[in-house]
């Protein structure tokens, strides 16, 4: 096992990681939705041509997990699309994903981070609320059936 893990920006020939990844969680505990494939086929044209950024988190055998900021106006991005693999769970791969997230949307000029997820992730709530963030003040209405739960994290 690689124990060395670096984040990167994404580049050509990491669609199929980026979708990958992505599926295997949602189809493990939920079920794949229309927006998720219209992001998940696209990423470039969906995430990063419309000002947001896609990170992947790698090590010595390829990529292991990722993320993606989606550009929402007004200095605010969506934190979207994290996974990790079965495989790299339990190394610290969320944690460094989040860190290069919050730096890369610092340097995008966010000033919020907001996120949509589920309370069943446990795992993934504790990594987020560790990372700052908050249960948001007003939910408002998702594109996603499975989003229970909405958080965001200030930047300024």
């Amino acid at each position: 096992m690689g124990e060395t893990i670096s984040v990167r920006p994404f580049r050509a020939g990491d669609e199929a990681a980026f979708r990958d990844i992505n599926i295997a969680w949602i189809e493990r505990y939920f079920v794949v939705e229309k927006k998720d494939r219209e992001v998940l086929e696209h990423p470039r044209e969906a995430i990063i041509d419309k000002g947001g950024a896609i990170l992947m988190a790698v090590d010595a055998f390829g990529a292991i997990g990722c993320c993606a900021l989606m550009a929402m106006g007004d200095g605010v991005f969506e934190l979207a699309k994290m996974g990790v693999t079965p495989e790299a769970q339990g190394r610290g791969v969320g944690r460094t994903l989040i860190d290069a997230a919050i730096g890369r949307a610092r340097e995008l000029g966010a000033k919020r981070l907001f996120l949509e997820t589920n309370a069943i992730l446990k795992p993934a709530l504790k990594l987020y609320a560790d990372a700052g963030f908050r249960p948001v003040a007003t939910a408002t209405p998702s594109p996603y059936a499975r989003a229970d739960v909405q958080m965001e994290l200030m930047l300024d």
